[in-house]
């Protein structure tokens, strides 16, 4: 599906998830799936809980045992392939990269995106963070219906007629 339409499909992106009970804390989801010579990553990672190895166009593996859910991975990804993901089981909490100006703000409801770019819900805006060093890049924390977990990519404005 990647290559025909621009997205992964269902398995690939179930592929990159632990089981849910590893998600009950904030872990560290690496949407990467194709080789390319690419390690931020791994470098930025302070608790070395991403590996890619010694040739640098591998896909990183990641080791939720270290993992913290940190976020430092996603604003070092220059991809927008990482998010942190927790899941009490009806609500899933993401903190997404987010590039596009003008920045949600606290509080706020957006549509909640898939990865073919299509609308499946709502997602309440619960903290926007942005970095001393990223700043184009904004970490997005966003709360959605656990039921839409695998297939949530990011978040788009609603428009209002």
């Amino acid at each position: 599906m990647l290559e025909k339409k621009g997205f992964p499909t269902k398995e690939q992106i179930q592929s990159c998830f632990p089981e849910k009970t590893v998600i009950l804390n904030p872990k560290a989801i690496i949407e990467c799936y194709e080789k390319i010579p690419c390690n931020p990553c791994s470098t930025s990672c302070p608790f070395n809980a991403i590996y890619i190895g010694d040739d640098i166009n591998q896909i990183p593996v990641i080791d939720f045992n270290k993992c913290t859910g940190c976020g430092v991975c996603v604003f070092s990804c220059p991809g927008l392939a990482i998010k942190v993901v927790q899941t009490d089981g009806k609500k899933a909490t993401f903190k997404i990269p987010y590039e596009f100006i003008p920045y949600p703000k606290k509080n706020e409801i957006w549509n909640a995106i898939d990865h073919a770019g299509e609308v499946i819900g709502k997602a309440k805006i619960a903290n926007v963070i942005i970095g001393k060093k990223q700043n184009k890049t904004a970490l997005v924390e966003v709360i959605v219906d656990d039921k839409i977990i695998y297939d949530f990519a990011t978040i788009r404005r609603q428009v209002y007629e």
